[in-house]
Order: structure tokens, then C-alpha cells, then sequence
């Protein structure tokens, strides 16, 4: 489990998984996260690392499809908003049913770009380049 706010600079996947394996155990069904980070930050194999702990093994990029739903000892869904052009996309496939559903953890990656859409309450995983090696991971809660 990760006290928050929290702040560590990374040097490798391995740390970044065991970041991700710790505050897995802070999500409970309903959660929302946020993730940001510029293109290869490091944002979808977060994700991957976090859901591997929940028992699920296909995660992929959703910048295609928009939103990939997994199950495992959770259910999650995993959102992109990097290709939405309006916010009307949003609401076009859903959004917001996916968004209450409170038997789920949602993952948004790129939800910087469509704020407005974005509940109140959630945390907020930021992975910025320190190098070519190394992530700067921040994870806050709102």
C-alpha cells in the first residue's frame, strides 16, 4: 500500500511494477485513476503492472478501440482519450455508464485533454521523463 501523495524517481520496468504492485493495494472496485504522461512515458505499462495483481494478463493500449475491458479478481476498464477529438465522442460510446459503474476501476490514460468530464474525486498517476531511462512517477489523490 502507497501513503499519498508520493513521489519516487524510477531507473527501470521492475521498479515501476513493484510501484504499481503497492498501489494496486489502495484500489477497491469504483476507484478512478487518471494517468498522464507525454507518448512512452510509461502510462499503459503502469496500467499492465497494476492489473497484473488483479489476475489479468491481456492488457493493451486502448488508443484504437478507446476503452479495453478486462476481467479478473476485478474488473477494470481502460480508457484513451489521446485520439478523441470532441466530447462528444465521449458520450457518443458511453462514457458516463462506464463512468458510474461502480463495480469497476477505471483507468484513464491522457485524461488531462478532457477534464471536464472528469469526476471530482479520483487519484492521479503522473509519469514525466527524468531521462532516457529514468520515469518520475507522482501519485496524489483528489
Amino acid at each position: 500500500m502507497i501513503n499519498l501523495p508520493f513521489t519516487v524517481i524510477v531507473e527501470s520496468e521492475n521498479e515501476t511494477e513493484k510501484i504499481a504492485k503497492s498501489f494496486a493495494e489502495n484500489l477497491i472496485p469504483g476507484d478512478l485513476i487518471l494517468l498522464n504522461g507525454e507518448l512512452g512515458s510509461g502510462k499503459t505499462f503502469f496500467v499492465k503492472s497494476v492489473c497484473n495483481n488483479f489476475g489479468i494478463k491481456n492488457v493493451a493500449s486502448p488508443s484504437f478501440t478507446i476503452v479495453n475491458e478486462y476481467s479478473g479478481d476485478k474488473k477494470v476498464y481502460h480508457f484513451d482519450f489521446y485520439r478523441i477529438k470532441k466530447v462528444n465522442e465521449l458520450y457518443d460510446f458511453g462514457f458516463e455508464d462506464y463512468l458510474n459503474d461502480i463495480n469497476t476501476i477505471k483507468f484513464i490514460e491522457w485524461a488531462n485533454l478532457w477534464k471536464e468530464v472528469i469526476p471530482k474525486h479520483f487519484y492521479e498517476v503522473n509519469i514525466d521523463f527524468v531521462n532516457e531511462n529514468e520515469r518520475k512517477i507522482t501519485i496524489s489523490k483528489q
